[in-house]
């Protein structure tokens, strides 16, 4: 969507929304505190990295803030929510890529792979961005595939939080919560001669490292928390 097409109502609100949100996002992240976590033979990711790296949508708020010194970018929609939302992570120090996956999607991966050949790290919500909720699109994949790049696995976990009522039971973080950063088991690269009936096998490889990293989380806090 171009600046032309937005109404004036839409214009004010890219113009205070970004802004205001990016500010609270910052506000509560400042006093949170991040506790890492990593399953046998998994690597947590550090500043500088490079790679693909996939989390659920849910945890979107707290990855805003913790992965900002990574300078990702992270492919979002041409729609005008995603034009809130690209801004706001703008703010954050994130690159967005614009696209989807019913439009603009294929242009959206051809970007992010050119953003890998530069040696610079990719995220993705890897059940976005409506869903259903714990069940990774394959776009992560077919890019893995065009550059041979290994996919990172992480879930954050906030101790205490605020869940709201929608599709992928979104969290915000309560100030100064204890925060799990979960990781798995990275995917092996994908070599490009894979049929694409052989793709789906991949996927759910990534859907079982996501889910793995999530319950690895939520087991801790279960085991952990008073």
């Amino acid at each position: 969507m171009t600046r032309q097409r937005f109404t004036t109502t839409q214009r004010i609100a890219i113009a205070i929304i970004p802004r205001l949100t990016a500010l609270i996002i910052a506000l509560i992240g400042v006093t949170l505190r991040f506790e890492t976590i990593a399953e046998p033979g998994a690597i947590p990711a550090t500043p500088p990295a490079k790679g693909i790296f996939c989390f659920w949508h849910q945890c979107t708020l707290l990855c805003a803030w913790y992965f900002r010194k990574f300078r990702c970018s992270i492919i979002i929609s041409q729609s005008f929510d995603g034009e809130l939302i690209a801004r706001t992570l703008g703010l954050l120090g994130y690159n967005s890529v614009r696209g989807s996956s019913s439009r603009g999607g294929a242009s959206g991966l051809l970007a992010l792979q050119s953003v890998l050949q530069q040696g610079q790290p990719v995220v993705f919500t890897a059940d976005g961005p409506r869903g259903p909720v714990y069940q990774t699109k394959i776009g992560p994949i077919k890019l893995a595939q065009l550059t041979a790049e290994p996919i990172g696995s992480f879930y954050l976990l906030p101790e205490k939080k605020w869940t709201l009522n929608s599709w992928d039971h979104f969290f915000i973080p309560k100030p100064f919560s204890r925060v799990i950063v979960s990781w798995a088991r990275a995917i092996p690269s994908i070599p490009a001669t894979t049929p694409p009936d052989q793709l789906e096998s991949h996927r759910q490889q990534l859907n079982d490292a996501l889910e793995r990293a999530r319950l690895q989380a939520e087991t801790l806090l279960a085991n952990t928390s008073r």
